[in-house]
């Protein structure tokens, strides 16, 4: 049987935690900062844990993560 292959952009932007989720980074916090309120900018820089109902795609795109 061959190998099962991981989801690559999948690995670069989801990290296991210690207890088994996963957490990952909100997007729009790189560019076009100057519109964005200090309160929005500040909750962009906390990395999320991925919610319950999309674990299962999560776990099927990193089999070996």
């Amino acid at each position: 049987m061959p190998k099962i292959k991981t989801n690559r952009s999948a690995a670069k932007r989801f990290r296991p935690t210690e207890t088994g989720k996963y957490k990952f980074s909100k997007s729009h916090a790189s560019h076009i900062l100057t519109k964005k309120t200090r309160k929005r900018k500040r909750s962009l820089r906390q990395a999320q844990i991925v919610d319950t109902t999309n674990m299962k795609e999560i776990r099927r795109l990193l089999p070996n993560g």
